[in-house]
């Protein structure tokens, strides 16, 4: 019997190792990526994020980072929820953590997996690769979408048939000729549920993310104080935002990741109590997140958010909390218990 190719033996390894979904694209793929980067950052619509712009010319397309790559494989690890990702949306006294964050930071699985399918083409079939997992200058959504694990939907993250919104992403670049997949097909069609979901209208067009406008660049990304306009719309939001991704009906095909334990929610991480996050000093930060994606924002923005929660939250017990913070040592953090305060205050009038 001859052996399988090479391509039937990479995607089988990728599952054997936990990924759910595999595919492979050439690395000039996704051709329009260059000048829709280039379009978004010149609108500003990256906010702070000046790691976008310095290193646009690697994100351009995969040769820019590394001119020897022939072939991206793009692979996919589920997270798919078993639980409704809103269903804290009212519950005052607790903070809302973005799925994906519940559980043990998906930079260290991911790249373990990924290494260990490098580790083996590598001895499959001699070459040089290199393994991508969201920190490096890679357009991880556009080349998923030329590799065929699914498409960008309107709310600019990867959708796919089996497995909703709901995908981490990495990807390998290899000096290896491989055969390219099919690339995803867009079946968004009228579907517009994703933007009509965004509490913040972060989407000024389908298929367009102003993150200066988004819960989830707000509440992790962005330093210092959140705008006003803002603050009501995050609501209990603490650190990131579901609810573009809640939103879409492919998620109704997607069931919960329940294969890797390192992805099932910490039970600390599910329903956070406001009051035990206003509390938290520096130390204190790194105890309850170590392990976790959460632990790069630091005590500074989360107890900011939390602040802002607790100001959101209408519950007069938070106060206390709300008043040692007015002076902490932290400006951003002592203005956003200052607004709690009054957003608090308010609501005692009514």
């Amino acid at each position: 019997m001859p052996q399988d190719k090479l391509e039937t033996r990479i995607k089988a390894k990728a599952a054997e190792l936990g990924f759910a979904s595999v595919g492979i694209a050439r690395a000039d793929a996704a051709p329009h990526t260059a000048a829709r980067l280039r379009e978004w950052l010149a609108d500003g619509a990256h906010g702070s994020m000046i790691w976008m712009e310095e290193r646009a010319h690697h994100r351009e397309s995969p040769a820019g980072l590394w001119p020897e790559v022939r072939t991206v494989i793009s692979l996919g690890v589920s997270y798919a929820p078993k639980d409704d990702p809103l269903k804290l949306a009212n519950v005052g006294d607790v903070g809302r953590i973005s799925v994906y964050a519940q559980g043990a930071d998906y930079h260290d699985v991911v790249k373990r997996q990924l290494k260990g399918l490098a580790r083996w083409m590598v001895a499959e079939a001699p070459c040089d690769l290199k393994v991508f997992v969201d920190t490096a200058p890679v357009m991880e959504k556009p080349l998923a979408e030329a590799a065929g694990l699914g498409w960008q939907g309107k709310h600019t993250n990867l959708v796919s048939r089996a497995h909703g919104s709901w995908l981490f992403l990495g990807a390998i670049y290899t000096t290896l000729d491989l055969t390219p997949d099919a690339a995803g097909r867009d079946t968004c069609g009228s579907c517009d549920a994703c933007q009509q979901a965004c509490p913040t209208d972060a989407f000024p067009k389908p298929y367009r993310l102003d993150a200066r406008r988004c819960i989830s660049y707000l509440t992790i990304e962005h330093k210092g104080p959140i705008p006003e306009e803002f603050r009501a719309a995050m609501g209990n939001r603490i650190y990131g935002c579901d609810d573009c991704l809640a939103a879409c009906p492919w998620n109704k095909f997607a069931a919960a990741a329940s294969a890797n334990m390192a992805f099932h929610p910490r039970a600390e991480l599910t329903a956070p109590a406001l009051a035990d996050l206003l509390d938290l000093d520096d130390a204190g930060f790194r105890q309850v997140f170590a392990g976790s994606p959460i632990k790069r924002i630091g005590r500074e923005r989360m107890v900011r958010n939390a602040a802002i929660a607790a100001g959101n939250s209408g519950e007069d017990a938070l106060v206390p909390a709300l008043q040692r913070l007015a002076t902490d040592a932290s400006e951003t953090v002592a203005e956003a218990a200052r607004w709690g305060l009054t957003q608090l205050a308010k609501h005692a009038k009514k």
